[in-house]
């Protein structure tokens, strides 16, 4: 029976007719605050460990008031949401202190109050004063960037007396945070991420016995440098890398790839030939390789075709090039 319903019959509401919306929710949330100033309530649960301090985070949100339907802030219609820092850019105290319990792929609704969110003031004129607000959050992914910025602080002599292993991790999450922004197509900062990943390797390859551990880790670094610089459109510098790569694994397919493309978008089309057969060798039923073959021969058919008509152009008896003029 609805409370109007009970109204007109004289029956006094019950408790839960004078709550709203969110009070009813709350008493079957969890409190992770402490003060029930952000409460929790995991519809889908993640794996693995929870959220670091200072991590970036990759997550989808929705914010909602109560007894709308619309989000007032949502970023669930991004293709790709942006990775966010911890500390910095999420402004919200009760998100962050959300996002420190949830983990990989959990999804959870918060409801922040307003304290933990907008405050007294709100913030006009989507969100009036004193208003406790939900969230949808989906944790997607984390990166923990902390180890690896104060790592990279450090002198490289205070570097080198840090363990292999140390090193080896910083390097890795280094690769990840490049590949997290190639995938969002910001190629310089990846592009950053990758350089300053094989700087550390390279210092420790000078003084390194375990060499092949850390020649692994700067091959894939080097497979990186090369594909984000092809998509920079600077196809010598994706050469460079991709000869740097082959001089650690030199039947490595990537590797013969990325320099058989550079080749190609450099006019070189022998050495693009002689890379792209090699790779194919050891990748024959590779669709990207063979149709980059494929794109070889047309373009180097169609290079044939204009150095012909260029030479017919030269060497043309000149009384056809005076009567032209003529004309």
């Amino acid at each position: 029976m609805s409370v109007f319903s009970r109204l007109r019959n004289g029956i006094p509401p019950s408790r839960d007719d004078c709550q709203s919306p969110y009070e009813r929710l709350s008493q079957r949330m969890l409190d992770i605050s402490g003060d029930r100033g952000v409460l929790k309530d995991i519809i889908r649960e993640g794996t693995g460990d929870t959220v670091t301090p200072d991590a970036s985070v990759l997550v989808k949100y929705s914010g909602y008031l109560e007894h709308m339907d619309k989000p007032f802030d949502s970023n669930c219609f991004r293709k790709t949401p942006r990775l966010m820092k911890l500390g910095e850019d999420i402004t919200l105290w009760g998100m962050e202190l959300g996002l420190l319990s949830m983990r990989r792929g959990e999804l959870a609704r918060f409801l922040f109050k307003p304290a933990y969110a907008y405050g007294t003031l709100g913030c006009p004129p989507l969100i009036p004063p004193n208003a406790t607000v939900l969230f949808e959050i989906e944790l997607i992914d984390f990166l923990d960037s902390a180890e690896s910025d104060k790592f990279c602080a450090l002198s490289a002599e205070q570097q080198e007396q840090f363990p292999l292993q140390k090193v080896l991790k910083v390097a890795a999450t280094e690769r990840e945070f490049g590949n997290y922004l190639f995938r969002q197509n910001r190629f310089c900062d990846a592009k950053v991420r990758y350089k300053r990943a094989l700087l550390l390797l390279h210092r420790r390859l000078a003084i390194c016995e375990e060499r092949h551990l850390v020649e692994s880790a700067v091959l894939l670094v080097l497979l990186n440098l090369s594909f984000v610089y092809l998509k920079l459109d600077r196809p010598a510098m994706a050469l460079r890398y991709g000869e740097q790569a082959l001089l650690i694994d030199k039947r490595n397919a990537k590797a013969l790839f990325r320099c058989g493309q550079a080749c190609l978008l450099l006019t070189e089309y022998e050495r693009a030939r002689d890379f792209l057969v090699r790779a194919q060798k050891e990748q024959p039923c590779n669709h990207d390789i063979n149709n980059e073959l494929k794109k070889l021969s047309s373009h180097y058919r169609d290079y044939v075709d204009r150095e012909r008509e260029m030479c017919h152009r030269m060497f043309a008896p000149c009384g056809s090039r005076s009567s032209v003029g003529g004309n």
